[in-house]
């Protein structure tokens, strides 16, 4: 090597100059996030926010998670404005189960090349979701790591910190049987077994433009994943909500359980709420309804659970607010200890 030769970062594969570009891009759509407990700004080596004022005994909830696979088909067609949303949904709506507020998210972002138009589109997406679930995008970290992704991959990461008070914990420890059962709609699969689609995708390659819902499988393949923070904390407000369960990985038969007390089970009604398309196509492709209610959310993003007196009110709230719900089933004590889907 010529001794008068230098070597750069950006000749090892980083560009510092890409990463400086990008901060000066996110900062419009961080600073719609901001909330008035947020101290500082974008920048600093850590992000500062108090505990909002009010709270008697308050508990942190912390939630982290990613967006999967999803991102191989967002990152192939190109969309990549909705997958901050969904990373977001994933982390807040994990955080708003157990009756928390979420206060801030920061995010992670890793690729081999920093592309800064992509990355502005992907963070984007992550002020998005911060809006519509209320909380700060408080900071994060974007980090060039060559060799390690194919040149135009990405991965997205990130975590929610919410804080609820300690005597209005949404626990699961109050649920008794007879108490009902009310299904919010999904936007569609959400975030949740892109590994199966995509393995299905690729034995049946003219898939992806089939008609499904009035639209191209694709689109709503991509569509991101539903926020249910501001229709939950409103329904707070009304009710006693008794329990909350995230129909993330595991579907409807796997998360349901993990808030119900022992000895207690619930038996949803199939023909209670609409399935979408895109579960009718995933059945046409081979998957069992077995598989299918293990796997996905199947049309229900999230379940809340109360008393069975307070359930037609509690519908009304929910779609005041804009959501689709139903009730769709009952909590039993027959010993299942799972869900019966019948």
């Amino acid at each position: 090597m010529n001794s008068n030769s230098t070597l750069t970062y950006k000749d090892a594969g980083v560009d510092i100059d890409a990463g400086d570009a990008l901060v000066e891009r996110i900062k419009e759509p961080v600073r719609r996030t901001l909330r008035p407990e947020v101290l500082g700004g974008l920048g600093g080596f850590g992000g500062l926010c108090r505990i909002p004022q009010g709270y008697r005994s308050p508990l942190l909830v912390a939630g982290a998670d990613g967006v999967g696979t999803k991102l191989k088909l967002a990152i192939q067609h190109g969309a990549h404005d909705g997958v901050g949303i969904d990373l977001v949904a994933m982390c807040a709506n994990d955080v708003v189960v157990q009756g928390a507020e979420p206060l801030f998210v920061l995010d992670y972002y890793v690729t081999p090349r920093l592309d800064v138009d992509v990355a502005a589109r992907v963070i984007a997406g992550v002020a998005r979701g911060c809006e519509l679930a209320g909380a700060a995008l408080l900071g994060g970290e974007t980090a060039e790591h060559p060799g390690t992704h194919a040149a135009d991959d990405y991965d997205l990461a990130g975590f929610c910190v919410g804080v609820v008070e300690e005597d209005e914990l949404i626990d699961g420890s109050t649920i008794t049987a007879g108490d009902a059962v009310i299904g919010l709609a999904s936007s569609g699969p959400h975030s949740n077994g892109f590994s199966l689609i995509r393995k299905i995708l690729e034995q049946r390659p003219g898939a992806r433009e089939e008609i499904v819902d009035g639209r191209p499988l694709i689109e709503g393949l991509l569509e991101p994943t539903r926020i249910y923070v501001r229709s939950l904390l409103a329904l707070f407000e009304l009710t006693r909500v008794k329990g909350l369960a995230h129909i993330t990985g595991g579907g409807l038969t796997q998360n349901i359980p993990r808030v119900l007390p022992g000895g207690l089970g619930v038996r949803l009604e199939r023909a209670a709420w609409p399935r979408p398309g895109v579960f009718e196509w995933l059945t046409d492709a081979g998957v069992h309804d077995s598989e299918l209610y293990r796997t996905f959310n199947c049309g229900i993003g999230m379940i809340v659970i109360v008393a069975d007196d307070t359930a037609d009110s509690a519908v009304a709230s929910l779609e005041a607010s804009g959501e689709r719900a139903w009730i769709v089933g009952s909590v039993v004590e027959d010993g299942c200890e799972g869900v019966d889907i019948v």
